[in-house]
């Protein structure tokens, strides 16, 4: 069941998110070579405590028991890392890097989700163009998350402009609504059928994020059960913003 969110349900969703987006731009900032994963994901944690909300992946559970939760505030994922990377004090970033940080607040009840692509120093053109075309594809998408269309549009959107580009999307994970919960429904492929799946209504909040692969689709779990790589080697951009449904266009609330 698709909740819709009431007018003050919004209003502390807004909160959420804009404190996710401005610890995004705190990690951003810190990003430069030498520097370890887990030094940003210090700095993200702490920011969030300070502005009394809790990092809401940290300790977030895997869907196998046997597994543990997540450990950290980021999920940060370099180079051949698509999602779910754990940060390391052993993991340094370097020049030509790419580095994909997603991240989740809540705050006052209520989950903001974003994730973004960041470069370190010079990349190359290639890496450059993964980016564009990652971050093109969520706005594409939302082109068709409006009152009256539905998930499947948003998704066949993003999955075209994906695969005209020359790349894939991964299939095994997707974007979510969002609200009280940082998973709620309904599903959100990066690919599909215009068309189908549940019409867009205001109220609804949702996550949208294309994770997209230079190459083909296949990808792989590392032994720790969380940090998804691709298959081939080849490079993967994350963009992730939570996006309210409302009467006309669709607000980007981790903008």
């Amino acid at each position: 069941m698709v909740e819709i969110k009431s007018k003050r349900e919004i209003e502390l969703m807004r909160e959420a998110c804009k404190l996710a987006i401005a610890t995004q731009r705190k990690v951003e900032e810190a990003i430069r070579p030498g520097i370890s994963t887990m030094e940003l994901d210090k700095i993200a944690e702490d920011f969030i405590k300070k502005n009394n909300a809790i990092p809401a992946q940290k300790n977030y559970p895997h869907p196998d028991s046997r597994i543990s939760p997540f450990p950290a505030t980021l999920c940060i994922s370099i180079n051949d890392e698509v999602i779910h990377g754990i940060p390391s004090k052993k993991v340094l970033l370097k020049e030509g890097d790419i580095v994909s940080v997603d991240l989740v607040v809540l705050k006052n009840g209520f989950n903001g989700d974003c994730a973004r692509t960041y470069t370190v120093g010079k990349i190359s053109d290639e890496a450059k163009k993964l980016i564009e075309v990652t971050k093109q594809a969520f706005f594409e998408g939302i082109k068709f998350a409006k009152k009256g269309y539905r998930i499947g549009d948003v998704s066949h959107a993003i999955g075209e402009f994906v695969t005209k580009n020359g790349y894939s999307v991964v299939k095994e994970f997707q974007g979510h609504g969002i609200g009280r919960n940082m998973h709620e429904d309904p599903a959100i492929p990066n690919y599909g059928k215009a068309g189908k799946g549940i019409r867009l209504e205001p109220g609804m909040t949702l996550a949208i994020e294309p994770m997209v692969m230079i190459g083909n689709d296949d990808i792989l779990e590392l032994d720790d059960g969380w940090t998804i790589v691709t298959e081939s080697g080849n490079l993967a951009a994350h963009y992730e913003n939570t996006i309210l449904i409302t009467e006309k266009e669709p607000e980007i609330l981790t903008n």
